[in-house]
Formats: C-alpha cells, sequence, structure tokens
C-alpha cells in the first residue's frame, strides 16, 4: 500500500468532513449552537430518560399537533364523587385536579383541627430544587400555618450538601454511593430517597455529620432517627453529641430499620459507622412529630422515569414509618432538550412512574408540578423554547391519565417569555441560563405552589363543610381506578 497516498487521500476526507460542517452550520437552526453556556459540573442524564429518547421514533408534524391539542384543550372533566364532595368540572387547558387530593386536603383539615396531628409531603425532583430550593418554601409556608419543626428526611451524601441551607451536613470520602439515576441493580434496594450508602471503607473511618439549619423552622434536629436497610451482617455506629459518644447497635433484621440518636432536639451530632459495611445505609429524619414535614427529595439530571424502579415493598415498609399524604413530582428541566415536540414516549414512562408511586404507597395523593418556562436563543433573540409548551401539556396529560393533581408551573410564572423576564428583572429572579432560579426566584415559585394547593384546600374545606350541613352520605372512595373521570369533548 502507497503509505504517502493513503495519507493525502485520509486528510482529503477530513478537510471535506470540516467543510461540509461549517457550511450545514450555517444554516442550521440557533438552538442547536445555542450561546448559552451551561455549567456541566456534576451534572447526570439518568439512563432510562436515554433509552427512552433513543427508542423513540414518532414524530408529528407541526399540524397534526396544532390539531391536538386544539382538540385536548376543549375536553370537559367531569369528576367522579369522593367522599361526599366533588370539584366544579374543569376544562383540559386549565386542569389543577384538586379532586385527587382530596385525601390530602382531609388530613390537613383533621390537622387544623388536631394541632398533634401530623402530615407529611414527599417533594420529588431535579435541579430545580437542589439544595432545597423551592422545597424548603413550600415547607415553611405550610408549618407557618399548620405547625411543625425540622427538615425531613436528608440523605447520607449529596451534590448540595454544601449549598443548603436549612440543614448543613458534611460527610468522609469513602461513602460508595448507587443511585438510581445510574445504577439499574444496586447492590442493595434503594431508599426512599432513590439512592443507597455503604460504609465499606474498613480501612478508615466513614462518617457523616449533621448541624441545624438557619431557617425559621429548621433551628434544631428533632428526634433524629437512622433509616437503614437489610443486611445479613450486623453493625455498629457511634454518635459524638457533643463531648458525649453514644454507642449503639444495628440490627438489619427487616427490608427497613430505623435507630433513633435523640427523642429530644439536638444542634449538631456525628455519626460514625463502624464494622457496616455490609448494611444499607439511607439517611436520617429529623421532624418534631407533629404539624407538616416536607421531605426534599432532589437530585440533578433527574427525569422522573428512575421512580420506576424502586422496590415497592421496600417503600412500603419506608412509609409505615413515615406515612406519607402526598407525593409531588416537579420534572421536566432535563426532558427538553431532545429536539422533539412529541412527548408520548415521556408520557407514557411517567405514566408508569406514578403508578409505581401508587403501588408503593397505597392511597396516598399525587402531584404532578409541570415544567418551568425555558428560554432558548432562535435567531439572535431570546424566546420561550419550542418545547417547553407540549411538554407542559404532556405531562397535564398523564396527570389526568393517573388522577393526580397538576400545577401548570408554567402559566403560574407568566406563561410566554415569562424566563427572560425573571431573568432580566432587578433584581433578578432567574440565572443566565435561562432555565433555573436563584433563591429570590425559588422563594417566589414556592410561594406561587403552595398558593395553588392552598387554594384547592379553601375549595375544599367549603366543599365539605356543605356537605356535612347537608347530610350528604359519602360514597364508597375508588382508588385510581381509569374510569373515575368522565371526559366528554364539546362539539368543534
Amino acid at each position: 500500500m502507497n503509505t504517502k497516498s493513503y495519507f493525502f487521500q485520509s486528510f482529503a476526507i477530513v478537510a471535506l468532513a470540516l467543510v461540509a460542517f461549517i457550511g450545514f452550520k450555517q444554516i442550521l437552526p440557533d438552538k442547536i449552537f445555542s450561546d448559552s453556556k451551561l455549567d456541566s459540573k456534576n451534572i447526570l442524564i439518568d439512563s432510562l430518560l436515554l433509552e427512552s429518547v433513543a427508542q423513540d421514533s414518532l414524530s408529528l408534524d407541526d399540524d397534526s399537533i396544532a390539531e391536538s391539542e386544539r382538540k385536548l384543550n376543549q375536553q370537559k372533566i367531569v369528576f367522579d364523587e369522593t367522599e361526599g364532595i366533588e370539584f366544579p368540572a374543569e376544562t383540559f387547558e386549565d386542569y389543577k385536579g384538586y379532586q385527587y387530593l382530596i385525601s390530602f386536603y382531609e388530613k390537613l383539615y383533621q390537622l387544623e383541627k388536631n394541632p398533634q396531628n401530623k402530615v407529611r409531603i414527599a417533594y420529588y425532583g431535579d435541579s430545580m430544587t437542589d439544595g432545597d430550593l423551592i422545597v424548603q418554601d413550600v415547607r415553611a409556608n405550610y408549618q407557618e400555618r399548620f405547625g411543625g419543626n425540622g427538615v425531613g428526611f436528608v440523605s447520607i451524601t449529596s451534590e448540595s450538601a454544601a449549598s443548603r441551607g436549612s440543614v448543613k451536613s458534611t460527610y468522609s470520602k469513602n461513602w460508595k454511593t448507587q443511585s438510581y439515576l445510574n445504577v439499574k441493580r444496586p447492590t442493595s434496594p434503594f431508599g426512599v430517597n432513590g439512592h443507597v450508602f455503604f460504609a465499606n471503607d474498613k480501612s478508615n473511618s466513614t462518617w457523616v455529620q449533621y448541624e441545624a439549619g438557619l431557617n425559621k423552622f429548621s433551628t434544631s434536629l428533632d428526634n433524629a432517627t437512622l433509616f437503614y436497610g437489610h443486611s445479613a451482617k450486623t453493625g455498629k455506629v457511634n454518635f459524638i453529641i457533643g463531648k458525649d459518644t453514644i454507642k449503639k447497635s444495628l440490627s438489619p433484621n427487616n427490608l427497613v430499620n430505623t435507630l433513633k440518636v435523640s427523642s429530644g432536639s439536638l444542634k449538631a451530632f456525628k455519626a460514625n459507622f463502624v464494622q457496616a459495611d455490609s448494611i444499607p445505609i439511607y439517611g436520617f429524619n429529623f421532624d418534631n412529630g407533629a404539624g407538616v414535614h416536607v421531605d426534599n427529595f432532589s437530585q440533578r439530571g433527574n427525569s422522573g422515569l428512575p421512580i420506576s424502579m424502586f422496590n415497592a415493598d421496600v417503600m412500603r415498609a419506608f412509609n409505615n414509618s413515615l406515612k406519607y399524604d402526598l407525593i409531588i413530582l416537579h420534572y421536566g428541566t432535563n426532558v427538553l432538550n431532545y429536539g422533539t415536540k412529541n412527548y408520548s414516549w415521556y408520557e407514557k414512562g411517567m405514566t408508569k412512574t406514578v403508578n409505581k408511586i401508587k403501588e408503593s404507597f397505597p392511597g396516598v395523593s399525587i402531584l404532578i408540578v409541570s415544567t418551568a418556562d425555558k428560554s432558548t436563543k432562535y435567531d439572535m433573540e431570546m424566546k420561550t423554547d419550542s418545547a417547553v409548551v407540549p411538554l407542559m401539556k404532556a405531562q397535564k396529560h398523564y396527570a389526568l391519565e393517573t388522577q393526580a393533581g397538576f400545577v401548570n408551573l408554567y402559566t403560574l410564572m407568566g406563561g410566554d417569555g415569562s424566563m427572560i423576564k425573571w431573568v432580566d428583572e432587578a433584581p433578578a429572579k432567574a440565572n443566565k441560563d435561562y432555565t433555573h432560579f436563584n433563591q429570590r426566584g425559588a422563594k417566589a415559585i414556592g410561594n406561587l405552589l403552595y398558593g395553588q394547593l392552598n387554594k384547592g384546600y379553601e375549595e375544599y374545606k367549603k366543599l365539605r363543610e356543605k356537605r356535612d350541613a347537608e347530610g350528604t352520605k359519602p360514597k364508597p372512595v375508588r382508588r385510581a381506578k381509569p374510569d373515575s373521570v368522565s371526559v366528554t369533548t364539546d362539539s368543534l
């Protein structure tokens, strides 16, 4: 073979490819080569999302999408009575689904009557809720009105530990961590937080330390309780509280086990795990046992699809201790970047996720929070990303199909072009990536979310009191049956 000829032939091919790329770049949409530079440090994309996108080959033209949306928005939703209560009919366009939050609202109602009761919320999200953003403000609103103290369940390690103000945590670097974001078959089942941790370094100490935050309702670590999983071997943990060291044994006999650090309030403590290398560790819970408690289960890069991998038996074991009344699924940020306006694949996957939640936490109310507005550069001008509205509609659709409540965060924050306004405001409420809220904006979003939920609760109280005054006999509760919603389409 002529080596010299082969070299020039290869060089020519590379040169032609480069010229072709430059030429195509001039005619392709600006969005593909957006000027927005995102910090990719610690950003992960879950494997289930990538697989779902890769398998999705269905595409619809703009006219088909517009016609489908027109018909969808004219749907009229008539709710079936639950416990003698029926919220007014809604259109799909304005769907909120308060009817499916009745069991949650009833628990709030009972808490309002008896402040010693307890209501618990699990808030699953992506980078939007990183560092307890948004969630800490939802939590604060509920605790301000209904009582409650503490930040709830906290993982062993977290990407946002250093930036979280509602609780401070530090940990040794030798924890072995498995996340539902990128591990399909964990050594032991994932915990309610989507993670499992192992202190399997026999040469060095494996530890975690917590300190109460500065937020109004999180100035102490109340009833600190360790959650850990099943193992054939036992272990030990030493709790260091001030100058005292309390040595306790780990007995991993059940799917989910608990161990009290203290029954009172602490400002800080450190947990050293000893000879516990085979025991799955999940995290610690902090709450005062009354009022409202909100757990933040945020995970950067999460689409929500990995929740479908939860072990239902393990989740029910968690729920026996934590007793959830509402589960919030707040996703979308990581689903917008795949060049599609058809999200039927995501709708299908998230329907599976919601059904897994129902299997894992029987009778719990579920709330879907849609994607927020996001801006992208088109022809040198920042505009709402063309994928935002189609994704929001898909999220609304699987919320309706799975009988979940719905918050349209896109319209709640202002709709088309709103992210640009949030970024350009002085002071700004969102970051220059035109995707994420800053702390000021997150507080505003948390207040908006609470406001919509509370509006539904106030309507519920009126309907309940009317039912009681009329002596209406409640009908049996029907749980998550496909025919429990009547959807009619008005004539076009």
